[in-house]
């Protein structure tokens, strides 16, 4: 499946099914359709896909997307990737028999390109919706956060896959200050004159771009999954995100005036679109305009923040996580009047976000997982593709 024709099929077969889905919440087609189309998304700077649609008759009944990434297979083994790992995701199935078939398609996709090992869902980039959701479908997802039915860990896990990682992220209760312990380390921090926390600067949006991204490939650069981004990566996320972004919620932390740590604070963008159930046409632009100004009553995602590798593991690294964080909460609830807040993903192993995240009491309200399986062995399946 190719062309404009094919990927509009594509992306209108997964809108069907997250439409049947309970607490999903419909996306802009545009930004869906400009992900899989290789001369939009700069992924493609770097990876090459195939997209697979499933037919029962004249009926699609499922789709899946096999990719490799070329800077993922650069990546140490240890780390989650490396030489051989290929990738599925974009996977819905109507039942079991259709969704052997797509991974089959995918699997001998990936093999007849060389690659040893599938590893999946992640569609596409692992910056965009890694994982598949295995716990948390009794609420709706905030901001760029995948939503699956929990039968389709099953099916994936009785074609021969094993998880390979777990993500998960935490609900907060943003409305009232945080623990004493974690008010007494920002206090500290606020006395230390080598410290300061600033806001995002929008006058000067492409340098802090530049400064955020510098610090998020250091900072997660010995993660499992991690692949950097590359320029172009860089200006398009700088683009995308630009409209979203509220300088008071963002923040980057220096030290002795050198930038070492960012939290970025998304407010959830799903608030308006279950609303306008997607669409921007013919009224719904209205409603996205007046809420990107003030998103009040919004809940707020920290979907990313980094620390510098060389202060990782050090008091200050955590201080600087409890400044930046204990800012964001106080602006969000006095201008905007949010009360909750979520933090993720964070990976299983992450030992330092985890305690984070358990010293302000927050706790885990979605998990997603991340299958592997060898294609070492043939699989010498067929489909219809």
């Amino acid at each position: 499946m190719s062309g404009k024709k094919g990927r509009a099929a594509f992306v209108d077969l997964g809108r069907a099914f997250a439409a049947r889905l309970e607490h999903s919440v419909p996306q802009i087609r545009s930004e869906q359709l400009e992900l899989v189309d290789p001369a939009k998304n700069p992924f493609f700077g770097h990876a090459r896909a195939q997209f697979f649609l499933a037919y029962r008759g004249a009926a699609a009944v499922g789709r899946i997307c096999a990719h490799i990434d070329e800077l993922a297979l650069e990546t140490p083994v240890e780390q989650g990737f490396g030489p051989g790992t290929g990738f599925f995701g974009y996977f819905d199935a109507e039942d079991e028999m259709v969704a052997r078939a797509l991974l089959d398609a995918a699997e001998e996709w990936l093999q007849a390109n060389g690659m040893t090992r599938a590893l999946g869902p992640v569609s596409m980039s692992i910056w965009e919706e890694p994982g598949l959701l295995v716990e948390g479908q009794d609420h709706a997802p905030m901001i760029m956060m995948g939503h699956h039915p929990a039968h389709y860990a099953g099916w994936i896990e009785n074609a021969g896959y094993e998880r390979a990682q777990t993500l998960a992220t935490y609900d907060l209760d943003i409305s009232h200050d945080f623990p004493p312990l974690v008010q007494r380390i920002v206090k500290s921090g606020e006395r230390n004159q080598r410290i300061s926390v600033r806001r995002v600067q929008k006058s000067r949006w492409d340098e802090e771009v530049k400064v955020v991204l510098s610090i998020l490939n250091d900072a997660w650069s010995e993660n499992w999954g991690f692949v950097p981004f590359t320029p172009a990566e860089v200006a398009y996320a700088g683009k995308k995100l630009k409209p979203i972004i509220h300088e008071e919620l963002n923040m980057i932390a220096e030290v002795d005036g050198r930038p070492v740590a960012f939290m970025l604070t998304f407010p959830d963008v799903n608030y308006v679109l279950s609303r306008i159930n997607g669409k921007l046409f013919p009224f719904g632009w209205i409603s996205m305009l007046r809420w990107l100004r003030k998103p009040v009553g919004s809940g707020m995602r920290v979907p990313l923040m980094g620390v510098l590798k060389e202060m990782h593991n050090t008091r200050l690294a955590s201080q600087l996580a409890f400044m930046m964080i204990s800012t964001i909460r106080k602006e969000a609830t006095r201008l905007y009047n949010s009360k909750r807040g979520e933090i993720g993903w964070i990976l299983a192993d992450n030992q330092g976000m985890l305690a984070i995240a358990d010293t302000i009491g927050s706790q885990k309200n979605r998990e997603y997982a991340i299958f592997e399986k060898s294609l070492q062995a043939q699989t010498g399946a067929n489909s219809d593709r």
